[in-house]
């Protein structure tokens, strides 16, 4: 079992450092692929997806390795209509086949070898019906960007939260060291480890599972994908 970076206290903040992004395209976009579901969420959280499509009709069912971020999305409205399955998604297995498997912001880099996020197409093969889809949502990494000979690189720099990506080149590995201000003035580290991973592997992630890239976007609205994207949204089909 992978050791859970998103405790009580990730959890309690969790909502309020996600709460500026807009998750409607996302949701049309997964709608327009989800069919007649039902769909599964790998690292469901606090539900920032889930509850939304299972107010648009989607039978949604999710798996997370933390229990206090499940446990906030206990707590929401609507809820009970959403189930949840503890473990870590890259080998667990719930009941049933679904026409569509997602795993939105970044968090196919919270599996930090290369072994577990294959695993972690398998495991999402084995999920999906024969014409099911896999829809991923990851940053590209922003290697360009880093000074020769550096090791860190800002993403975040307000009075309240200060962020910076340690990348380890030669592993594909990357810690973000998060610092958030508290109450009190002080600021409270968390840093958390990811292994960054291209376009082209995860492709052959997909093969490997048996399913090959159907679609690739830079962005929800399905903005081209080119040279210049910082992220990809990926659809693979079993």
């Amino acid at each position: 079992m992978p050791e859970n970076h998103f405790g009580e206290q990730v959890a309690e903040r969790y909502d309020r450092g996600t709460a500026g992004m807009a998750v409607g395209p996302l949701v049309d976009f997964l709608l327009e692929r989800s069919g007649d579901g039902p769909v599964l969420e790998l690292g469901i959280g606090t539900g920032r997806i889930a509850l939304p499509l299972s107010q648009r009709g989607v039978r949604v069912h999710g798996i997370d390795l933390s229990e206090a971020m499940v446990a906030k999305l206990r707590e929401k409205p609507g809820a009970d209509a959403i189930g949840v399955t503890i473990g870590d998604f890259a080998t667990t297995r719930v009941d049933g086949e679904f026409t569509l498997v997602y795993l939105v912001f970044n968090t196919i880099n919270n599996l930090t070898t290369q072994d577990a996020q294959v695993a972690c197409f398998e495991n999402v093969a084995a999920h999906l019906r024969p014409g099911g889809c896999f829809v991923i949502e990851v940053g590209l990494p922003d290697l360009q960007r880093l000074p020769l000979g550096e090791t860190l690189r800002p993403f975040a720099l307000s009075e309240t939260h200060l962020g910076f990506d340690e990348y380890d080149v030669v592993d594909q590995g990357l810690i973000s060291h998060h610092y958030n201000r508290t109450e009190d003035g002080t600021f409270e580290r968390w840093s958390v480890p990811f292994r960054y991973v291209w376009p082209s592997e995860l492709d052959l992630m997909a093969r490997i599972a048996g399913m090959k890239l159907r679609e690739r976007w830079s962005g929800w609205n399905r903005e081209p994908f080119t040279r210049e994207s910082t992220k990809h949204i990926s659809v693979w089909q079993k």
